[in-house]
């Protein structure tokens, strides 16, 4: 049915299909099964998402509207860039306010009554205002600046993001003020000004004058509010509404054309926070003469105006969750686990080459990453490490001991992605310290991002040289292993450990990939390796074989990919689709997708892992990589996809598989209209896949430990060098 394959009601679009996405991830905080603090974390998230979604979506669709769509080309949904931009502004819109009900009516009161109160301004009356005032006095008032805004005060640039107070300000019957009226105000002697919330300080700030274990926090703008006429003296203040401008902030340049790409991209974010507007947020109360003053200023339409019912930038609201230390308001403390293998080998190197070694974060630990590394800094026997960044954390262990094994005298190459996004002065940041340390720094292949995630460790061992790897489907990022959910695989194969050396010299050198012998890599062979598998199923299950496929990834976009899985399908292969994000397939359409089920888990961690299954006639090959099949994975970044190759990790994984797909209480499905419907237990056992997972994890954990324990110990003890002995123990105590 070739028609129907491209028929534009086969696929969603990628725009509305991310607000779906965020549309379920604000079904979380609706629950009432939640504790109230983890429901007001995802209100955050929300929130933050929403603020992604207008700098880089909106931001990329106004843009090629001012082109006048001429370089645009439709998905296969077939909508205009028009069409995506009106539809996208009024569901974000509509996803805005409910989560402003949500806060406002649900939230807010519950939190209050279990004694975490999130004041409003009216609120701030007796001790608690004289608290504020005095804190206004001492933190605020010295770095508040007023801003005229006039003929001779024009309207400033504010920062994306910047959280400030429109003012309505009159002169004061026995001031002074001498002011210049704009002429624009609907009332006569009506000015306007603006002053900026400080940046400086926390945006909810607690003022707790009580005992106990109450809590009350205030937002900083309501704060500011009460007390803002003190820096307009001779002048009354007749309306005060705090409001916020998000502005396009991708980053927008021909990076062929760029002769220092670190100095580009170092003046392109100069450039970021001062982009075109694209919303204006601004509190619900704000009268129609204010918020059409600022509307004018800004020169926005009625479609990026966004009204809040509770506080703008919901996003900080994650710093209330974060310092509020209630127990009995969030999910019970979950603590990763050591792999077993891994805590009880005196040398990492031993155990990874006994056998290859699999780690599932957040369930384990990512300390054994870390320790992977800062072994191999200190290891005199070491000669060599090579890595991928593509986001890690500012205080990062990793980039510490990539520094110090440099200046061991180490051969440390750190291929540094400059341009993963919203990180990008992060990673500047520590490219140069780590240059500056003595890291060979690369910065990857023109016009393609490097998202691989590659730690090769070369070592001498006697008279010959032995390679050690780990490859994983996440960031190395300590804090966000807590919580994403990602693999990653150590691994001392000969084959797989050549392939990495491949092709870190392809990514630091001039050199097109030769074939490899394990590993898959985007753009060069991914997007073909992806087909001729879906092919490969369909020949399965054409000539009665076994077939099927399962992939769980973030995202489904890829149109190619799509019809390729359409066509699988209508072959009769069954297929299991587990895709938290953005998915542009569509399952159960009667003659193209009826074999096709897409779920969706959203839980307490965000799911990130990328696992591939092919069935392949009953001799079972399964994937593991950094790529989701979407367009830009498979043809503008540099991704690796490796294959689990022990059969007992391989069982690991698809018992996982088999437990999510199970998820009966956290998941959702898709239909075939496009929209997503909670799964309900229907009188089943209620399944949660990610506790599941934790009390697997546990059980597992108990069984290696019981039978690694002995042996590991005994065998890497006997091999393990004398230094490395004295450094374990150092690091013990530490410990």
């Amino acid at each position: 049915m070739p028609d129907a394959l491209d028929a534009p009601e086969s696929y969603s679009n990628r725009e509305l299909s991310w607000l779906s996405f965020n549309e379920r991830v604000l079904g979380l905080a609706e629950r009432s099964d939640l504790p109230l603090l983890e429901r007001l974390k995802f209100v955050a998230i929300a929130h933050s998402n929403l603020d992604e979604f207008y700098m880089v979506r909106i931001g990329g669709l106004e843009r090629e509207l001012q082109r006048g769509s001429r370089a645009f080309e439709p998905g296969p949904d077939g909508l205009s860039v028009a069409e995506v931009h009106e539809r996208a502004h009024r569901s974000a819109r509509a996803l805005g306010a409910r989560l402003g009900d949500l806060y406002m009516d649900v939230l807010r009161p519950a939190l209050a009554s279990e004694g975490v109160v999130l004041a409003t301004r009216d609120a701030l009356d007796g001790e608690l205002a004289e608290v504020a005032e005095r804190f206004y006095r001492r933190e605020v008032h010295p770095v508040l600046t007023p801003l005229a805004i006039d003929r001779a005060h024009p309207f400033p640039m504010l920062r994306s993001g910047s959280v400030n107070l429109a003012l309505l300000v009159e002169a004061h019957p026995n001031g002074k003020g001498t002011a210049v009226r704009t002429g624009r105000m609907s009332h006569p002697g009506t000015l306007f000004a603006l002053v900026q919330v400080p940046a400086v300080l926390p945006r909810f700030i607690a003022l707790s004058p009580g005992e106990g274990r109450d809590r009350m926090y205030v937002a900083l703008e309501d704060i500011v509010a009460r007390h803002v006429a003190d820096v307009f003296p001779g002048h009354h203040i007749r309306e005060a509404a705090a409001f916020r401008i998000t502005r396009s902030s991708d980053l927008d340049f021909v990076e062929e054309e760029a002769d220092d790409l670190l100095a580009t991209i170092r003046d392109e974010l100069r450039r970021r926070d001062l982009g075109e507007p694209v919303r204006l947020e601004i509190e619900a109360g704000a009268s129609e003469e204010l918020t059409r003053e600022l509307m004018s200023r800004l020169e926005l339409g009625d479609s990026h105006l966004h009204r809040c019912r509770g506080p703008v930038a919901g996003k900080d609201l994650m710093r209330v969750f974060g310092e509020v230390q209630r127990a009995d308001l969030k999910d019970p403390t979950f603590n990763p686990l050591p792999a077993p293998r891994l805590r009880y080998a005196a040398s990492i190197f031993r155990a990874i080459a006994e056998r290859d070694i699999l780690l599932h974060h957040p369930y384990e630990s990512f300390r054994h990453v870390v320790d992977f590394i800062e072994q191999a800094a200190e290891d005199p026997d070491v000669v060599a490490i090579k890595q991928t960044l593509y986001r890690t954390s500012g205080d990062s262990p990793i980039v510490r001991a990539l520094t110090q094994a440099a200046e061991q005298g180490k051969d440390v190459t750190a291929l540094v992605e400059l341009k993963a996004r919203f990180d990008e002065a992060n990673n500047i940041a520590w490219a140069r310290r780590l240059e500056e340390s003595g890291v060979h720094v690369v910065y990857g292949l023109i016009g393609l991002k490097t998202h691989s995630k590659m730690l090769l460790v070369t070592r001498r061992e006697g008279d010959q040289l032995k390679r050690y790897l780990h490859l994983g489907t996440g960031n190395y990022h300590p804090s966000t292993a807590r919580l994403y959910t990602d693999l990653g695989l150590f691994t001392a194969r000969e084959d797989m450990t050549h392939d990495a050396m491949i092709l870190f010299n392809v990514l630091t050198g001039y050199a097109e990939l030769p074939e490899m012998k394990q590993l898959v890599v985007a753009p060069f062979t991914l997007r073909q390796h992806i087909l001729d598998r879906i092919d490969g199923e369909i020949r399965h299950a054409k000539a009665g074989r076994p077939s099927g496929i399962i992939a769980k990834m973030n995202s489904l976009v890829d149109g190619e990919i799509i019809r390729a899985l359409y066509r699988a399908s209508q072959a009769g292969v069954k297929i299991d689709l587990v895709i938290r994000g953005i998915c542009c397939l569509r399952p159960g359409i009667p003659g193209v997708s009826e074999n096709i089920r897409v779920r969706s888990i959203l839980d307490r961690f965000l799911e990130h892992s990328r696992i591939f299954v092919w069935t392949h006639g009953g001799d079972q090959r399964l994937y593991l990589s950094s790529a989701d099949w979407m367009p830009r994975n498979l043809n503008r970044r540099i991704e690796c996809c490796f294959p689990v190759l022990d059969p007992q990790l391989r069982e690991r994984i698809l018992e996982t598989l088999t437990i999510e797909l199970a998820d009966n209480t956290f998941a959702w499905d898709l239909e075939a209209d496009g929209t997503y419907t909670p799964v309900a237990p229907h009188g089943s056992t209620p399944r949660r896949a990610q506790r599941d997972l934790i009390d697997l994890t546990k059980v597992r954990s108990k069984s290696e430990q019981a039978s690694v324990r002995p042996e590991l110990h005994k065998a890497s003890r006997a091999a393990i060098s004398p230094v490395m002995r004295v450094l374990e123990a150092q690091r013990r105590r530490q410990a």
